[in-house]
């Protein structure tokens, strides 16, 4: 992308900067006291003629041009300070010791298979050197050196874990890829300081194009991958309506209202237009206020770090390279020793290929004619094969068929940004024994902290080997592992995303190919999303549902629990057979028919008919209307102590609610609380309190427990840090002097003060997959 006008160091090289040395040598520019010819509509719009573009040689001098460094050099100091922050934070480094702990037995699922986490100590030394090049990037210092730092173990620290992946992190490992072959520690620099030839020296045109082209891709492929049907249709993120930020959209609109012409249609056109508005002077302005307001919504939606941040710092890369010059020159001058370079002019570079300007007594000094070098080539080169790769990886999934489900293919380069949500209603993991027969069950989750496996089957089969690993030490000898997993996406049927018969330990697994193991989505069901609704909004609160579609000759194993007293499983398509285990008998159902379930006991459902079948469980839990009841009538007894208004003396087992109705002795009432309701009940209570005491505080307050949360975050991760150093360079101490070590490092701020989060952020996860 070209900007519509970027500054050099001459007046002349701005007018003829299309006419390169060794091509129309006997055409003269204009001398300094001639006007320049009007610009045409295309120069005045893309920053280019269409003559720039009629040859290589054109395009490696139009690529090469001479641009005002001052816009390139403020963006690396920013995203310098946002990386050296992520680090500390969604890079994992206040944690670390709990993700590489050595010895622990943990299942890890790394993008290629050879690699291994280093020993706990040398990670955080990894990390050290990570954060190290954050720094010099943010610097300016030792500037190449800096950035081959971070990205060497940023990428290393990327590929170690596909279950932390994101969109995010991946235009950050692009981002500092680009930034080590940009000349961006030409101002505002440590580097400019020690070696005057860079010091506010002119940067080549293709620094600035690369990064507005890998930002535009950004807005406009998530774009383009919003056009999906489910995204059109407002399933996608249909959530996102009920939070807080959107109350001003639900006083106008209904929720379902927002949720579909402000979340997704706002969502998408935005995306789609984005990067054209910010590219044009007239728009621009608009645009800014728009991803401004978008980001700033999206950093207290999700719990996605320094992402908004770093949206928001490559804004400023569309306006005018030297808009740093004009911003910092309002400022007072005592300050200009402190503050970046004001000066309208930027020496020449060696990285810039000048146009041919004939000179006068009044250009004496300015850049003498350069031929495109090899060097500039190359530079050309990568640049267009750069681009050329970021537009072919979005569409890229016929290469890697098997490496996802549902999205086959290289999903995770693809910028699908929010387009899926999903939720897990069952997870089974059983386990045979392969020479005893012995089947057993495992707690889903176990050996890893990750749940994305369960989504990913290419991660399942990691997973599964690694089980066939560790069991074995529980005396489970050759076991095989069967997965049963069942996931709605973007509010469909639950159904199984893997075949529950097939050993994965055994199972056939190619990238490049499709596997028979992963499940097909039933995308012909998507209609019946619009009848839920219908259904659900017939229901009481009281009554909860849960929609099933199976496969042809499986069958799903159920068990009612006792607090479920009334649950029925109703047919809506297909044909099935429910064998209630106990009792030992079969009753087949036609689409409409329902039967109930007996409570406290298994059964199996399963699918006889030709066909997907689709069925809905209704159930009432019983046990929490009970509870809910038993609630209401308590806070009616509260009220009635607050108010006066209660008569009758209380029994026993209702006398802390007397002493709970004061602000001081709530924890203490609850404590002597005999009646396990009326515990339930005030801890309940509690919790309201404190969560409305968050939401109300003010400004400073919140300030206050950010800052308090933060700080001991950090402080964790750095005197972790320092531990770590200190036994790489002299050993470990004495185990007790670790456990106190460890134990200072773990002091955490009071626990009234701990940060409860809003629910929607946990959703962050599955949010931007």
């Amino acid at each position: 992308m070209m900007e519509a006008r970027d500054e050099v160091a001459d007046e002349q090289l701005d007018d003829q900067a299309s006419r390169c040395a060794g091509e129309d040598q006997q055409a003269e520019g204009p001398t300094a006291h001639e006007q320049p010819a009007a610009a045409s509509r295309m120069k005045r719009l893309f920053g280019f003629e269409r003559e720039d573009l009629s040859s290589w040689h054109r395009v490696v001098c139009l690529l090469n041009r001479p641009t005002d460094p001052a816009a390139l050099g403020i963006f690396r100091c920013m995203f310098g300070t946002l990386m050296f922050i992520d680090i500390t934070q969604e890079r994992g480094l206040s944690h670390l010791d709990y993700k590489y702990l050595d010895g622990a037995p943990v299942c890890r699922f790394p993008l290629f298979s050879f690699l291994e986490p280093l020993p706990m100590d040398w990670m955080y030394l990894v990390y050290v050197v990570m954060l190290l090049g954050a720094l010099g990037i943010m610097l300016g210092c030792w500037y190449r050196l800096s950035c081959l730092m971070f990205i060497s173990t940023y990428w290393y620290i990327f590929f170690l874990d596909k279950t932390a992946w994101n969109n995010h992190s991946y235009l950050y490992g692009l981002i500092g890829f680009q930034l080590t072959f940009m000349d961006a520690n030409r101002y505002w620099s440590i580097d400019g300081l020690r070696k005057p030839q860079k010091r506010n020296a002119q940067v080549p045109l293709w620094n600035y194009t690369l990064l507005r082209f890998q930002i535009f891709i950004v807005y406009f492929i998530a774009g383009i991958k919003k056009l999906d049907a489910d995204w059109v249709e407002g399933y996608s993120m249909s959530y996102l309506a009920h939070h807080w930020l959107f109350q001003p959209f639900t006083m106008i609109l209904s929720v379902e209202e927002t949720s579909l012409l402000v979340v997704h249609g706002g969502g998408l056109m935005l995306d789609l237009t984005a990067g054209y508005l910010l590219f044009f002077d007239a728009t621009r302005p608009f645009a800014i206020f728009f991803v401004t307001y978008f980001h700033c919504m999206n950093s207290q939606l999700f719990s996605i770090g320094m992402f908004a941040y770093t949206m928001l710092s490559t804004s400023p890369l569309f306006c005018y390279p030297d808009w740093p010059r004009r911003f910092f020159a309002r400022f007072p001058k005592p300050l200009e020793g402190l503050l970046p370079f004001t000066a309208p002019r930027a020496q020449p570079s060696a990285s810039c290929v000048y146009p041919v300007v004939q000179k006068s007594p009044k250009t004496q000094s300015g850049p003498s004619t350069t031929q495109p070098r090899f060097r500039h080539k190359l530079a050309a080169v990568f640049t267009l094969l750069y681009v050329a790769e970021q537009l072919f990886l979005p569409y890229s999934h016929f290469i890697t068929q098997g490496y996802n489900n549902w999205t086959n293919g290289l999903y995770g380069y693809s910028w699908d940004m929010m387009v899926h949500s999903r939720s897990h209603q069952h997870v089974k993991i059983t386990y045979r024994d392969g020479i005893t027969g012995e089947v057993g069950y495992l707690n889903p989750g176990v050996f890893t902290h990750s749940r994305r496996w369960k989504d990913h089957g290419d991660m399942l089969k990691q997973y599964a080997m690694c089980l066939s690993h560790q069991l074995p030490r529980y005396n489970v000898s050759h076991p095989e592992i069967y997965f049963d997993i069942w996931v709605s996406i973007n509010e469909r049927f639950q159904q199984r995303i893997f075949d529950p018969r097939v050993d994965i330990v055994k199972a056939d697994w190619s990238p490049f190919r499709p596997n028979p193991w992963l499940m097909p989505l039933l995308v012909d069901l998507s209609p019946w999303r619009t009848k839920f609704q219908e259904i659900e909004s017939s229901l009481d609160n009281q009554t909860e549902i849960v929609f099933i579609a199976d496969f042809p000759g499986l069958h799903l194993e159920n068990f009612v629990s006792k607090d479920l007293g009334n649950t029925s499983v109703q047919v809506l398509q297909g044909r099935l057979n429910v064998e209630i285990t106990e009792e030992n008998k079969n009753y087949t159902l036609e689409p409409g028919q329902q039967m109930k379930l007996p409570h406290d006991a298994y059964h199996k459902v399963y699918t006889v008919s030709e066909g997907p079948s689709c069925y809905m469980y209704v159930y009432v839990n019983t046990t929490e209307a009970a509870l809910q009841q038993n609630f209401t009538r308590l806070l009616e007894i509260q009220e009635r102590i607050r108010n006066g208004t209660e008569t009758e003396p209380l029994p026993p087992e209702l006398q802390p609610l007397i002493a709970a109705d004061g602000s001081e002795g709530s924890e203490g009432s609850e404590v002597n609380a005999t009646d396990p309701v009326v515990q339930l009940f005030l801890r309940r209570q509690q919790r309201i309190k404190e969560v409305k005491k968050r939401r109300e505080a003010n400004a400073l307050e919140r300030l206050h427990r950010f800052t308090i949360k933060k700080y001991y975050m950090l402080r964790r991760g750095f005197l972790m840090t320092a531990i770590a150093l200190r036994n790489l360079a002299f050993g470990l101490p004495p185990l007790d002097q670790i456990t106190r070590e460890v134990a200072f490092a773990n002091m955490k701020e009071p626990p009234q003060d701990a940060n409860q989060g809003d629910p929607l952020k946990e959703e962050a996860g599955h949010g931007e997959l």
